[in-house]
């Protein structure tokens, strides 16, 4: 089969490999698209330590050719799209049938596009934040993968008025249809906010700007701090400051959660799938790349000049 490796050298080429066998409780799925995803730029980076050379790819739709011990054989032919710990840039994928979910009528295009960030947006909102009706919310990276839906789950949850975060205007006008009522610029955050506050931020940078988001929060808020795009060094933050006005600092791992729990994950992954089957939730899969270009794909994405998301088309 083709596959994408990523070598020693950090450069990705395409190569000919055996196709995997499914193994207990898993399924082998023939991949019609993968999603990217920033996941991919840290193993690209070094900052998940994979042996070398590695199949990335985290994320596939495509349909079951093959099943496992203890998987139901009838999933075979099943349209799916699923989560992986490896190998999604490649004909066939191997994924946990707990993590590889049936999408019905989907296009498998539109499938690839929900990957990791449809159960993480979800969770951020209804599981780790629990965004009541109401209440207020700042998401940072407004205009990602993540931070599209987490908008669109906010507002389903009834908040009053959520706020984003982008890097340039650019991204401003794009996030703008996905629900925020208002947007700022990275550089305009958090002066341009005045005194407002929230109940709710939703932070994958890190740095000053997770700093700022502590001091923002209103009585009772609560940030929850998902990855560290700016920089990986610590944020240290008062326990006694933090509970005289009711604030809360959580974390979400999605990735850690799939070893942990994956039936949790599963369960907020399903139930994204299904607002975004009866339309009330939109995936905007607003660029598509071929195999041979996921080096240029994963670059953009570092650069932080996509919008929305990404995917790769293998068949």
């Amino acid at each position: 089969m083709k596959a994408v490796v990523l070598d020693a050298d950090d450069r990705y080429r395409v190569a000919e490999l055996d196709e995997p066998a499914a193994g207990p409780g898993q399924v082998a799925i023939r991949v019609a698209y993968a999603g990217i995803q920033w996941g991919d730029t840290m193993v690209r980076d070094g900052h998940f330590a994979v042996p070398r050379p590695f199949v990335p790819g985290f994320e596939a739709s495509g349909h079951i050719v093959a099943v496992g011990a203890d998987v139901d054989v009838r999933r075979v032919g099943e349209a799916v799209t699923a989560l992986t710990d490896s190998g999604a840039y490649a004909e066939t994928v191997l994924a946990s049938a707990t993590l590889a979910f049936g999408i019905g009528g989907m296009p498998l295009r539109t499938a690839a596009g929900l990957g990791w960030g449809a159960p993480t947006a979800y969770d951020l909102i209804n599981t780790a934040a629990q965004v009541r009706p109401g209440e207020t919310v700042l998401i940072h990276a407004a205009a990602g993968s993540v931070g599209t839906l987490a908008a669109q789950f906010a507002r389903l949850a009834g908040a009053g008025r959520i706020v984003g975060v982008v890097g340039t205007a650019e991204r401003a006008d794009y996030a703008a249809q996905f629900g925020y009522d208002r947007l700022l610029l990275r550089e305009e955050f958090p002066a341009k906010l005045g005194d407002d506050t929230f109940d709710v931020i939703l932070d994958p940078v890190g740095g000053s700007t997770r700093t700022a988001g502590l001091e923002r929060l209103a009585a009772h808020g609560r940030l929850v701090a998902y990855g560290n795009l700016a920089t990986y060094e610590p944020v240290l933050a008062d326990a006694n400051d933090l509970l005289m006005h009711g604030k809360s600092l959580l974390t979400y791992n999605g990735n850690l959660l799939s070893r942990t729990h994956p039936e949790r994950l599963a369960d907020s992954a399903r139930r994204a799938l299904g607002l975004v089957a009866d339309g009330r939730v939109r995936v905007d899969v607003t660029a598509e790349y071929d195999l041979a270009d996921l080096a240029v794909a994963v670059q953009r994405l570092a650069e932080g000049v996509t919008r929305g998301k990404s995917v790769l088309r293998v068949a």
